[in-house]
């Protein structure tokens, strides 16, 4: 029998058809979303969001992989990019989901390397030894929540300082956590395709992506198809107009420097690649996306 393809979101469970920006950051009530799936999310993966969910009242019932686990609140689970997870929750159940793009994670660890490691894996958080820790992160996420969606002066700027606030702390009181481990040889080559992906500093072709893990390429497409729904080629693209968002929204360079940085031979060749992906024009994209 051929094994089914892994559920792949782009963005938050259940939005098909959504496009994210690079600098996605989103919070909202674990009820919002899940009564509309009857209390019943389904295993899953989002290939470049990373998320926490904040249990304050309640049960869930946390799947991964082949485990399936009983939490009760107070409890924090995150989960990395590419990770399968699926949540049955009670329908009394309180707290909230943060999603944050790999982007912006990358970048708001960029001097916690080490910290940021230890979010490498599914982790589960029950044990809070100081009887005010738990309180403590739920107030930073209100905290975020109220900032998010203000129209505050820096507002970007503000929000990476409260997610390493949240992240330090989360840091701190898991050190105690559960750490889930995924087994799945798929997932674990697609993870490292992905990390080769993002810290390849020249062009590089699929056979050369593929010889690094010791696979072929035909290999590592059917990989790629079988997790993310696409081919290795349109993965990197994807990288590739991730990088392009960042620079269009922090630097002044022209669509033209952007594009001979992102090696590109010729620009309208990358405008034509941002636009097939984003919907839009580097420059609409600059231009609806300044704060």
């Amino acid at each position: 029998m051929a094994q089914k393809n892994i559920i792949n979101y782009e963005g938050l469970y259940g939005d098909v058809g959504g496009r994210y920006s690079a600098e996605y950051i989103f919070l909202e009530l674990i009820a919002t979303r899940s009564q509309t799936f009857g209390w019943n999310i389904k295993p899953h993966i989002h290939s470049s969001l990373f998320q926490v969910f904040i249990i304050e009242n309640g049960q869930v019932s946390i799947q991964e992989n082949t485990q399936q686990h009983q939490v009760k609140a107070p409890c924090v689970f995150l989960v990395p990019p590419t990770h399968l997870h699926g949540l049955t929750y009670m329908p009394d159940v309180k707290g909230y989901i943060l999603t944050i793009s790999t982007s912006v994670m990358e970048d708001i660890f960029k001097t916690f390397s080490k910290n940021f490691k230890a979010f490498s894996q599914t982790q589960i958080i029950t044990h809070f030894e100081e009887t005010n820790s738990f309180e403590s992160i739920l107030n930073l996420i209100k905290v975020l929540e109220k900032e998010l969606f203000s129209e505050g002066l820096e507002r970007s700027a503000m929000l990476r300082a409260y997610l390493i606030n949240i992240f330090v702390s989360l840091y701190r009181v898991g050190q105690e956590g559960e750490v889930v481990k995924n087994d799945s040889l798929s997932l674990t080559y697609f993870r490292k395709f992905q990390q080769s992906i993002r810290s390849s500093e020249y062009p590089k072709g699929i056979p050369d992506f593929a010889t690094e893990l010791n696979i072929t390429a035909v290999h590592l497409n059917r990989i790629c198809r079988f997790v993310a729904g696409k081919s290795a080629i349109e993965l990197v693209h994807q990288n590739v107009i991730t990088e392009a968002q960042k620079y269009l929204l922090h630097t002044s360079y022209s669509v033209s420097e952007i594009a001979y940085i992102l090696k590109f031979e010729y620009p309208n060749y990358f405008a034509k690649l941002f636009k097939k992906h984003t919907g839009m024009s580097p420059k609409e994209f600059r231009n609806l996306n300044r704060e």
